[in-house]
């Protein structure tokens, strides 16, 4: 699994051990879907003298504890930023990885999907990836359809402009007079149809932008940052994200009456 485009230089963030305990997560605290930018594979494996696919391998080990740890915690929906539209744009035998790697991740993590009732869906367009990374996500979609614990959410040859436009080509090829659009109706048309929008989005490596992921679901999500790069992004880390997300006041834009 990759990590959504990256760019400068970030040193792992560190964390007091007090910072990890996970009696601090009160269960009415958790978000119900947490959006994860997988950042940093690249440059981990820079720092340590290797090639970027030994950073992918390890931030493909990351993601599984990340999808381990939202299961014990009970999170319901996990999405992660896997491969975006643009990542095509890099060569061509880094993007042959990927998806091999993609295939090896979804053979080996199928039958845990399976016992912990996690199921696996997709954004974004199957058609343009490789025949055997597709035949390999129909599969899992397939395997896991009737699970319902939790839902984990890959971003494939994703954009989220690309999805919003796909939205509103549905909506007009439906027939929608404009006046009949309501926002229910162009968020039955997203890939992420039926899901809540995120609650908090987290990217890794120290970049403060959002690179094309869910912009139209995001509009109220709270987001952290964090200079920890991808693959030594751990459960802990997860659990401080967690713990800075409980500490917020969401507001949706509105502020409580005061006195006069």
């Amino acid at each position: 699994m990759n990590n959504a485009p990256t760019a400068g230089d970030a040193l792992p963030q560190t964390l007091a051990p007090d910072e990890f305990a996970p009696d601090t997560l009160a269960p009415e605290t958790l978000p119900r879907h947490v959006a994860v930018i997988m950042d940093g594979n690249g440059r981990w494996a820079t720092q340590r003298g290797l090639s970027r696919s030994d950073g992918h391998r390890a931030g493909t080990e990351a993601a599984r504890a990340i999808v381990t740890e939202c299961r014990t915690l009970g999170i319901p929906h996990l999405t992660m930023y896997t491969f975006s539209k643009e990542n095509w744009g890099r060569p061509g035998a880094e993007v042959k990885f990927l998806f091999e790697l993609l295939v090896d991740f979804l053979r080996e993590e199928l039958p845990n999907l399976i016992k912990r009732d996690i199921r696996l869906s997709v954004f974004g367009q199957l058609a343009d990836l490789p025949m055997a990374a597709r035949k390999a996500l129909e599969h899992a979609i397939s395997r896991t359809a009737a699970c319902s614990a939790m839902r984990l959410n890959l971003a494939l040859n994703y954009s989220a402009r690309d999805e919003i436009l796909m939205a509103c080509r549905a909506l007009a090829a439906e027939g929608f007079a404009p006046e009949a659009i309501t926002e229910e109706a162009f968020a039955a048309r997203l890939w992420t149809a039926g899901q809540p929008d995120p609650d908090l989005v987290i990217r890794t490596s120290g970049e403060l932008r959002i690179s094309n992921f869910l912009l139209y679901q995001s509009a109220y999500s709270e987001f952290h940052f964090t200079d920890t790069l991808w693959p030594d992004f751990t459960p802990q880390h997860f659990r401080a994200a967690l713990r800075d997300y409980a500490g917020r006041q969401r507001r949706f834009g509105k502020t409580e009456a005061t006195p006069a």
